[in-house]
């Protein structure tokens, strides 16, 4: 997952949506849950220094929504998941390592190699190595999807080391992703077009700052978001390779290729899950979608920090839309496929609140797309630029 990360355009196009959305009250479900205001606590200012304005959470949170009819209903599921889920893990032996793509220190040619691979990489303009960094960071900051897998009840890992098939999933899935922030920090460190210190600040901010995706510690809203996450990570992670290849960097297209194979194996996983609470509990699925839908998909790096720009990951989408590596109609088609995945708009046996909600998400696309050609129509185009410290400062166009 990480992710990418859906950007500004996205964001921006899908909040507009959902204030005009309505799939039935939620009272009901969220009366079960503890509401609590989200707050972070910065140093005390001291005379003289300046402190850092990092992005916060400043939403509301609903915690523990799930009701115990459909957590028991969830944990019934644990030999489901062995047979169906586990089985889209690779086993470590068959996996790639990022050495696989990268020069080998201990070879007598080494330095030709990374000779090479500085030649390769010199074709990239700024405002790809932007898009590529933003990924990379994003792939970097897994300690806190683990984290935030493991808030789920029903499916957290509870000892660190549980047997149970989620427990085995949650942390299989981290090690595989593990290698994508690996191979991409390490290419991008040889290539000496980036300020890896500037690079490395900013994933430690974000890791530091964390992430509410607003999935209430219910599995149902948190299988809904990693579905939407994993297909955008695809989608980013393919964008990027089409583009290497385009501009003469085939080494780097294989790599970014091969991440997007292993995301796309994550979606379908996390898609899965969900088709079996579609099976199980068709309103409750609907219900979870169109709630997930309706708060719009929160990006897991959209808290990016470098220690200076407090628009990072805004300016950082705007690249990403114009480029082509992530946009708003991705956006809307993730919806779509979603929507068609889960043959949501053939779910039967709902309560009128249900009805609601499905009625909710199937219109969503289209007018997802509407606003957003709206959005764009009225963007006035022209020299508008941002410079990024993860390349020396260096401007690029965000319009």
């Amino acid at each position: 997952m990480a992710m990418p990360a859906a950007f500004q355009g996205a964001t921006r196009i899908s909040a507009l949506n959902h204030s005009t959305g309505n799939a039935g009250s939620t009272s009901t479900r969220r009366a079960a849950g503890l509401k609590v205001y989200m707050t972070a606590t910065l140093p005390p200012k001291s005379k003289g220094l300046n402190v850092s304005k990092q992005p916060l959470e400043k939403h509301s949170k609903i915690m523990h929504s799930i009701t115990p009819e459909k957590l028991e209903l969830f944990k019934s599921l644990e030999g489901w998941a062995s047979e169906t889920i586990l089985p889209y893990l690779k086993p470590v032996e068959k996996c790639w390592q990022p050495q696989d793509f990268l020069p080998e220190p201990s070879a007598e040619d080494f330095l030709d190699q990374v000779r090479e691979l500085r030649e390769r990489s010199a074709c990239l303009p700024d405002d790809y190595l932007v898009c590529l960094v933003g990924d990379m960071i994003t792939e970097e900051a897994l300690p806190t999807y683990q984290t935030m897998l493991n808030t789920l009840d029903g499916s957290r890992d509870e000892t660190g080391a549980s047997p149970t098939p989620w427990g085995v999933w949650t942390r299989a899935w981290t090690a595989e992703e593990n290698r994508h922030g690996d191979l991409l920090n390490k290419y991008l460190y040889l290539t000496g077009r980036v300020d890896m210190r500037q690079i490395e600040k900013t994933i430690q901010y974000l890791i530091g700052s964390g992430m509410d995706p607003q999935t209430e510690n219910n599995p149902y809203l948190g299988f809904v978001y990693t579905s939407f996450q994993e297909r955008a990570t695809f989608i980013s992670h393919g964008n990027t390779a089409r583009h290497a290849k385009e501009y003469g960097d085939g080494k780097l297209a294989t790599i970014c290729g091969i991440i997007a194979a292993d995301e796309r194996r994550h979606e379908n996983a996390y898609t899965k899950i969900v088709e079996k609470l579609f099976e199980l509990d068709p309103d409750g699925a609907m219900l979870a979608f169109a709630d997930m839908m309706r708060k719009k998909i929160s990006m897991p790096a959209h808290l990016m920090y470098d220690g200076e720009n407090e628009h990072l990951f805004d300016d950082f989408s705007l690249v990403a839309q114009r480029t082509g590596v992530y946009t708003a109609r991705d956006y809307a088609d993730i919806m779509e496929h979603l929507v068609k995945r889960w043959d949501v708009a053939h779910v039967k046996g709902l309560s009128s609140e249900g009805e609601a909600a499905q009625q909710y998400v199937c219109s969503l696309p289209p007018r997802i797309r509407r606003l957003d050609e709206r959005a764009q129509a009225k963007v006035k185009k022209g020299p508008k630029t941002g410079s990024f410290s993860w390349i020396f400062n260096r401007e690029v166009a965000l319009l």
